[in-house]
């Protein structure tokens, strides 16, 4: 028989399903999903608990690196530290004034401000994106210690999920004092204990008010407050701490405008030394400015920029630097060096010590004296000069403007007293042609010529601008001199070949840029005409032993500067030496620039050899007699090989040495000459 429940036993069960069946629809409507809500909040709350904590390493460190792939810095989360302080030990100031900036109720929530988190949501959905934080201490801490900067929808719910297990594993008072010892106050300092000696050099304990309040204000922006390069943005960050502080009751308001009258002395920040600095310096600006990353972003990690540096030219431009200045002496030197076909920078050297002086000298605009001759003579040969236009050496004034005069003098006073070619006169410097040519072109057009070759700081149309008396940057000389090794281009300098964000999963990659400045054949003429500076008679001959090839060069000297600019097919580098106060140079200290630039070019030529420059079609090639300016015979005891444009050429003989009637071959040449103008006599002359 089967056993049958009694009929008071089932009623209970039969009332609850009546009463869910006459429970109104809306009401069923939430019921369920809280339920499962709760069911499913229980159990992300229990997973959470059960398990561990994310490795804690997750941020990569930033590298800048050579173009060869060598290690230049290191930017890391571990930063300049001072070792990990229990918060028994951190000043009461210092955690209340992080408490009333940072999280006022920290101690009151779990992991999250209802409050905050609603009035940033509310800020970002009228944005359409992350623009405002409301993150506890908790969240920042869980962002620091397991993830990247990136404002992110997923990154934030992330972070929202660590919070949660943060609090789920850990204690309040061991949160607060692992975000202490964690966060970022700038200057590579990560964690108080850290700050305190970087900013005010002494122990954390010894930390005043006043210098508590200042750090608590960092962790919001260590650039934008930093004491050391915004001083007054970082008083008005401590006195904003200070308020909140009085408001959420740490402080009296006596107490607050103690603290905020109080001195502060900020200890001068030792940066961690780099290799390369003056470059690595420069590469850091560059990646700032056009990729928008901010040091502050460099130390947050997972960054990884490629430069241009190629490490062994940067030690040969140390080295030349280092071997050649005076001991004990105050002169500075500054050195660039760039590829002229992409402006990619190769060696930069802003001073003899980074750490002594790091101001960098590669961008200081000091008078270029002749160097600038090399633009000036681009203008010339584009505008119808030719190699073997003469102008005599000798003290010349000038008279321009109608009613003005310039008197002009050689270096030293020393004139040739005869009439010069182009290739003399640059080889020997000579002031006088270089005037003349200015006058006759007219400023304006050479200052044209000039910009287009990359020169941007300030000149005026004088005749003294052939003389190089507008101050011009290191920088600027190389860009201008690249133009002529490359055929004809403008290039731009740079430092940053690639940079690789991890944190926002971007890339970033320079392409260089090339505009058509002059055309190829002046290039090459000019070219061709300053490899006379080296040559005996030229005015950097005394220093070609150190190259190992062919170059091209021009050198100046002024009152207070020398320089030495010059080029292979490869590499272009300008040098300049003299004094930050514009000091007089002595005659010795006048001619340093020139042994670092062979120095450094020696040691280029091995590591970028290559073939010289081979002239484009367009040109003809001449020997003249320099005296004469005319072709040149086997009687001419001295000669020089020029470039002309067809036209230009000279067709006359050297009427100083005409071979004799008799001589043998002379009525062959003659005749030859006659019936083939193109072909190459037995004097000697060479046609193209």
């Amino acid at each position: 028989m089967a056993f049958e429940q009694p009929a008071a036993d089932r009623s209970p069960i039969v009332g609850a399903g009546h009463w869910w069946r006459r429970t109104p629809w809306w009401v069923k409507c939430f019921a369920l999903p809280l339920a499962g809500g709760f069911a499913g909040m229980t159990a992300l709350l229990l997973l959470l608990r059960e398990a561990p904590l994310p490795d804690q390493s997750f941020v990569n460190p930033t590298h800048i690196d050579a173009a060869d792939g060598s290690r230049l810095a290191e930017w890391t989360t571990k930063g300049a530290r001072a070792g990990h302080v229990r918060l028994a030990d951190i000043p009461a100031a210092l955690q209340e004034a992080t408490l009333a900036v940072e999280d006022e109720h920290f101690y009151e929530h779990h992991a999250f401000n209802p409050r905050s988190v609603l009035r940033a949501t509310w800020v970002d959905l009228r944005h359409g994106g992350i623009v405002q934080g409301g993150s506890t201490i908790t969240q920042q801490l869980a962002k620091n210690l397991f993830l990247t900067q990136d404002r992110t929808v997923w990154r934030k719910l992330r972070e929202a999920l660590y919070a949660l297990q943060l609090e789920l594993h850990e204690t309040k008072s061991a949160i607060l004092e692992q975000y202490l010892n964690t966060v970022y106050y700038g200057e590579g300092a990560y964690g108080v204990a850290a700050a305190s000696q970087v900013y005010f050099n002494k122990p954390m304990q010894d930390l005043s008010l006043a210098e508590c309040a200042l750090l608590a204000g960092l962790p919001k922006g260590p650039s934008l407050y930093s004491p050391v390069a915004h001083p007054d943005a970082a008083r008005r960050r401590q006195r904003e701490v200070l308020a909140r502080m009085v408001q959420c009751g740490f402080l009296t308001q006596r107490e607050a405008d103690e603290a905020a009258r109080a001195p502060l002395t900020i200890a001068p920040v030792q940066r961690r030394p780099l290799a390369a600095p003056y470059f690595t310096a420069t590469a850091v600006r560059e990646v700032e400015r056009r990729f928008h990353l901010a040091p502050d972003d460099l130390y947050q990690g997972d960054i990884r920029v490629t430069t241009t540096l190629d490490p062994v030219l940067q030690q040969a431009a140390e080295r030349a630097i280092a071997s050649t200045l005076p001991a004990g002496s105050g002169i500075q030197a500054a050195l660039v060096a760039l590829d002229p076909q992409t402006g990619a920078i190769r060696a930069l050297a802003g001073g003899r010590d980074f750490a002594q002086s790091p101001y960098n000298r590669v961008f200081a605009e000091r008078q270029p004296g002749s160097t600038f001759k090399a633009i000036l003579y681009t203008a010339a040969l584009e505008h119808g000069w030719a190699p073997n236009r003469q102008v005599a050496s000798e003290e010349t004034t000038f008279l321009y403007d109608q009613d003005k005069t310039y008197t002009v003098h050689d270096y030293g006073g020393i004139y040739a007293h005869r009439p010069l070619t182009l290739r003399e006169a640059l080889a020997r410097s000579d002031n006088v042609y270089a005037v003349t040519a200015n006058l006759e072109l007219g400023p304006g057009t050479v200052l044209e010529t000039a910009r287009r070759m990359g020169i941007s700081s300030p000149m005026q149309p004088y005749p003294s601008l052939a003389l190089g008396v507008f101050p011009v940057s290191p920088l600027e000389m190389a860009s201008a001199y690249a133009v002529l090794a490359n055929g004809g281009f403008a290039v731009t300098p740079y430092t940053v070949e690639s940079v690789h964000d991890g944190r926002r999963g971007q890339d970033f990659t320079t392409a260089p840029h090339r505009e058509r400045a002059v055309p190829e054949t002046v290039a090459f003429q000019m070219t061709d005409l300053m490899r006379s500076v080296l040559d005996p008679g030229g005015t950097g001959y005394s220093v070609h032993h150190y190259l190992h090839g062919t170059a091209a060069a021009k050198t100046g000297t002024t009152d207070t500067d020398a320089w030495m600019v010059g080029y292979t097919p490869r590499l272009v580098c300008a040098v300049w030496v003299g004094y930050d106060d514009n000091r007089p140079l002595s005659l010795a200290e006048s001619h340093l620039a020139a042994p670092i630039w062979a120095k450094f070019m020696g040691t280029a030529q091995q590591r970028l050899p290559g073939p010289w420059f081979s002239p484009p079609p367009g040109l003809v090639r001449r020997t003249i007699d320099p005296v004469t300016a005319r072709l040149a015979t086997p009687a001419c005891s001295t000669t020089e090989t020029d470039y002309f444009v067809p036209g230009t050429e000279p067709t006359d003989v050297c009427p100083l040495h005409a071979p004799a009637p008799d001589a043998p071959g002379s009525t062959w040449s003659q005749w030859w000459r006659r019936i083939w103008p193109g072909a190459q006599p037995e004097n000697g002359t060479q046609v193209d």
